[in-house]
């Protein structure tokens, strides 16, 4: 068995470089579905889930250019709304994407995430919300396809605060008319990250904290 042996009594200095957070990128980067136009991103990690949902976003018909840290996607040309399977079976994080796509589109037809079945790792907070904001739900084979003419307003109360459920909820629900209230919502910090930027975008959010 491989073993660290640690000796204190030394002093430690120096500098590092610290990425941007994964768990506020996903989000942010499916968020730029929704304005129709140029999003600039700085400092986002370059790791596997990340690329994976630039790729998500190529097949959509985004545009992505990088250069010198800083990531220019432009989702004007937006017109597939079907997410890829072998895509979206890459990552659990990839369902984020669909509240935005319903959100831009009015529907979206994708796979279970990560490669689960619902019975493994249900994404029924998502679904049981869509639904509350009038969104047909229809699934066979494993693809669920979703849309509707207009989204409701409503007032979701969560079974329990999931970030992922309360990422699409924010998503699908800043270009319908109306206000949506989330009840039992999650409070992460990449919560008030997709918060603050949706914001800068034109959206009307309030409720997790302020960074």
């Amino acid at each position: 068995m491989l073993s660290y042996i640690i000796k204190g009594g030394t002093k430690l200095e120096g500098e590092t470089y610290v990425s941007g957070s994964k768990n506020a990128s996903l989000p942010i980067i499916a968020a730029s579905i929704l304005n129709g136009g140029i999003t600039k991103l700085y400092n986002v990690p370059n790791i596997h889930d990340t690329q994976m949902m630039f790729e998500i976003l190529k097949k959509l018909g985004c545009k992505i250019s990088k250069n010198n840290g800083k990531i220019v996607i432009d989702s004007k040309g937006i017109k597939n709304y079907e997410i890829p399977d072998d895509l979206m079976r890459q990552m659990r994080s990839s369902v984020i994407i669909v509240g935005a796509m319903i959100g831009r589109m009015k529907k979206a037809k994708f796979s279970y995430p990560g490669g689960c079945d619902i019975g493994a790792r249900p994404i029924d907070l998502h679904l049981k919300a869509f639904k509350a904001l009038g969104i047909n739900i229809k699934e066979e084979s494993g693809i669920i396809k979703c849309n509707t003419d207009k989204i409701n307003e409503a007032e979701i109360n969560l079974d329990f605060p999931s970030v992922g459920a309360t990422e699409n909820i924010m998503l699908v629900t800043v270009l319908a008319e109306g206000t949506t209230v989330i009840k039992n919502a999650a409070m992460e910090p990449e919560i008030v990250d997709l918060q603050n930027m949706l914001n800068k975008m034109g959206a009307k959010i309030t409720g997790a904290r302020k960074s």
